[in-house]
């Protein structure tokens, strides 16, 4: 029992000595609101369109393991449910034209259900 009693003292000793170094340190996370976050180049975050190059080809979303994405061919309409996409870059990756790219930045969090519809302009014939 008396080795007990030396061993419990010794492991107090430890523990004071961690908090008393972690006393005069800096903390080792971000303050938040005050300290923006530094995004990373390979950070995914939410899929942005260019309207101007996209073809409706509606490849994006047959390749979304999340069904997230819709594309409308006859409204000229495509459009994207925020809270299920799973950001997993599958429809940036097959896109034929490059439209779609990831951007550094989250969806921020709602109670209600985001979904971005984005109309997409006819393209114009050029005339020889």
């Amino acid at each position: 029992m008396y080795q007990l009693y030396g061993e419990i003292n010794m492991g107090s000793f430890k523990i004071g000595g961690i908090v008393l170094s972690s006393a005069f340190k800096r903390p080792s996370t971000r303050l938040y609101p005050t300290v923006p976050r530094k995004w990373q180049d390979n950070t995914r975050g939410h899929v942005e369109i260019d309207p101007e190059q996209c073809i409706l080809c509606g490849i994006c979303s047959k390749k979304c393991p999340a069904d997230a994405l819709t594309v409308d061919k006859a409204a000229r309409t495509w459009t994207i449910d925020r809270m299920s996409c799973v950001q997993c870059r599958s429809c940036v990756e097959s896109c034929p034209k490059q439209c779609l790219v990831m951007k550094n930045e989250y969806t921020s969090p709602n109670v209600k259900k985001v979904i971005d519809t984005v109309n997409i302009p006819e393209k114009v014939k050029k005339e020889e």
